[in-house]
């Protein structure tokens, strides 16, 4: 998960950020309100070329929104976890310094849009929440969301963040379940 960057700024007006570029929908499967397209950090699978899961979450934000990330930057790996097609996904968590998204180059065939969401934003209680998902008229399971704007984060992006949240600000971010993760099967 590159984007986040040091969460003990140095001057009072720099704010630590997670960055997120807005996926490109899959234009031959239709969307609607009730299936928002998804905001997800940059990622994607290993290339044969790749070292390891650093290296392929490095190269990932450089091709997907084109930000450069140092590997000396990178903070560490968070626990894996498992989307519904059970592929294991691998978080990177890296300080990027204060960010403008405006000066990210993001790739027009992989992201629609870059937006920041500061840490200050995502710790507080109006913007978090959950959402229960049913399948068959049963519940199935519980999952967090975080709300900016427009823009509302669910699903692995929002599981990773709240992980991540409860890294940067123990104490401070107490998340209502014990432990999100979605079914293995």
């Amino acid at each position: 998960m590159a984007g986040v960057s040091n969460p003990r700024p140095s001057a009072p007006n720099l704010a630590p950020q997670v960055v997120l570029p807005g996926r490109r929908a899959d234009r031959s499967t239709p969307r609607s309100d009730l299936c928002p397209r998804p905001e997800s950090f940059p990622g994607g699978k290993c290339d044969p070329a790749d070292r390891d899961v650093v290296h392929t979450a490095l190269r990932e934000t450089r091709e997907e929104v084109g930000l450069v990330v140092p590997e000396e930057h990178v903070w560490g790996v968070l626990r894996p976890v498992h989307d519904q097609r059970k592929t294991t996904v691998v978080p990177v968590l890296a300080g990027v310094g204060p960010l403008d998204p405006q000066s990210l180059r993001p790739n027009p065939d992989e992201v629609d849009e870059v937006f920041a969401l500061p840490l200050a934003h995502l710790l507080q209680e109006q913007n978090q929440g959950y959402t229960h998902f049913c399948h068959g008229g049963h519940f199935r399971y519980t999952l967090p969301v975080f709300l900016h704007g427009p823009h509302r984060i669910w699903g692995l992006t929002a599981v990773i963040t709240e992980f991540t949240l409860q890294l940067l600000a123990p104490g401070v971010y107490q998340p209502c379940l014990a432990s999100p993760e979605l079914p293995r099967g």
